[in-house]
């Protein structure tokens, strides 16, 4: 039995109640959405050729210092790093290093900063230098799932909604989802019920109602579903090697629909892509 409590009355733990937040959460949530926004714009002309994700990693510690906010990721369950970067065929969680990005690859750059209490989670895919069409093509998929997951959002449905909309579509482009991973919910606590999936059928998964705060962030394939995460505990890649995307946004729902609390204030949430 799925039961919702108010947030402020709930204790600081995922204990599977889903929280209803108020207008003062959603206030708090943009400010700490809409810094990650802005890191994830400007992080953009880094995305070269020759750059190592090492270097994406501590432009997104210190722009979080420079702004009074902590990467969540950041020493979370040993994880050691302050963003994920997935590059090709990882589907995510992949740990920045030294290694330099090339020419071709896509990335996504996944980042949360924690800002007065509240968690800002957000990723985007970037193209590095020039990307064959079948990779493009894989990112305007990718984009597409997640804006009509957003779409499904409204009070009343129920979470299955958002899969059911992702699943269809993502199919349709003879591209596959990753039932792995799912979205969150989010607020005060990083990881938080509901979970989000980004597949099933809309009379599946608790009712939306006014004042959940989550994130939905589908994960596409070109190739099969089916994943497996390395030796480091973290990164998970695609079995059959193929490549994979993901965009992010964190949601809030509101009494006719949802806010997007992380919107590009540049007008980045596809960077490198046309339109």
């Amino acid at each position: 039995m799925v039961t919702y409590i108010e947030a402020s009355s709930a204790p600081m733990k995922n204990t599977g109640v889903i929280r209803l937040y108020g207008s003062d959460a959603f206030e708090g949530m943009r400010k700490a959405s809409q810094l990650t926004a802005r890191a994830l714009d400007e992080i953009y002309p880094l995305v070269q050729p020759g750059v190592a994700t090492d270097v994406l990693d501590r432009f997104v510690f210190e722009f979080g210092m420079d702004n009074g906010a902590i990467p969540a990721t950041l020493n979370y369950r040993g994880y050691t790093k302050s963003c994920c970067t997935s590059i090709n065929h990882v589907v995510c969680h992949g740990i920045p290093n030294d290694k330099p990005l090339r020419e071709g690859d896509i990335v996504n750059i996944d980042v949360t900063y924690i800002l007065d209490g509240w968690h800002g989670d957000s990723s985007r895919m970037y193209p590095v230098g020039q990307i064959k069409r079948a990779a493009e093509r894989l990112l305007e998929v990718t984009h597409e799932c997640l804006m009509l997951g957003v779409a499904a959002v409204k009070p009343g449905v129920r979470t299955g909604a958002i899969g059911e909309a992702i699943q269809k579509y993502a199919e349709s482009e003879r591209c596959s989802v990753v039932r792995d991973f799912c979205g969150h919910g989010l607020g005060r606590l990083f990881h938080d019920a509901p979970n989000i999936l980004h597949y099933g059928s809309a009379n599946e998964g608790p009712e939306l109602k006014e004042g959940m705060i989550f994130t939905i962030e589908p994960m596409i394939n070109l190739g099969r579903p089916h994943v497996k995460v390395l030796s480091d505990g973290w990164t998970a890649v695609t079995r059959d090697r193929s490549l994979s995307a993901q965009y992010e946004h964190a949601v809030g729902v509101t009494a006719d629909g949802c806010e997007i609390f992380t919107l590009s204030p540049g007008g980045l949430d596809r960077p490198g892509l046309p339109g």
